[in-house]
């Protein structure tokens, strides 16, 4: 599943590699890597492969799931399909609460004690990861753990994760990402030691140089 998902990734260009012209994150970070999984969604070969796969993992590894929240924005069409295959209820939890009305942040009815799982697309350092759950176990909600469509696999989202005690699995990551780019000849070998090198610490800038 890992190399599958990682070859719709690179052949519908959600997920791009350029190690010569580095993209510039928000943070300001110089990254070899830019994923948009929303993509994911406009191939139906593509889409049917990652919410299959995004259900099947929620089905094996939290069975005693009862509700599939998704993150605002990218995470709530695959929080709904993949809440339609497991004929689950779904929310989601908002970037920011509304300024009228109830002034929400969760959206969808999602009782005390309803036990979720989180679908994101992308888990990068799982910043918003982690204020999605803060949300949620605030409004006395079980978060079971989080899925996602693919991971950097930084050390800053594993120790967030493992030092909150949330379980994350994603259908793909950096690493099986390189290896399947590699083999599609999408990049040169000696481009993969870079990618690594920028995987193990994004704000040590030196793999563009070297």
């Amino acid at each position: 599943m890992e190399k599958l998902i990682a070859k719709n990734l690179l052949e519908i260009k959600a997920v791009f590699l350029n190690v010569e012209n580095p993209f510039t994150w928000a943070s300001g970070i110089k990254s070899p890597i830019y994923c948009d999984n929303r993509l994911t969604l406009s191939d139906v070969h593509v889409r049917n492969n990652v919410e299959t796969s995004l259900a099947n993992v929620v089905k094996e590894k939290f069975p005693e799931c009862e509700m599939i929240m998704g993150t605002a924005t990218a995470g709530i069409a695959h929080s709904a399909i993949v809440a339609h295959l497991l004929e689950l209820p779904c929310g989601y939890v908002r970037s920011g609460s509304k300024d009228h009305g109830r002034k929400n942040l969760i959206e969808g009815n999602c009782p005390e004690g309803k036990k979720v799982v989180v679908i994101e697309d992308l888990v990068s350092t799982a910043k918003s990861s982690m204020e999605v759950i803060n949300i949620l176990k605030e409004n006395n909600i079980e978060v079971l753990g989080v899925v996602s469509i693919f991971t950097y696999g930084m050390k800053k989202a594993i120790d967030t994760f493992k030092e909150n005690n949330i379980k994350h699995y994603s259908l793909s990551n950096f690493d099986i990402l390189v290896d399947v780019a590699v083999e599609m000849n999408y990049i040169k070998l000696e481009d993969k030691v870079k990618l690594l090198k920028f995987r193990d610490n994004p704000n040590d800038e030196s793999w563009i140089f070297n």
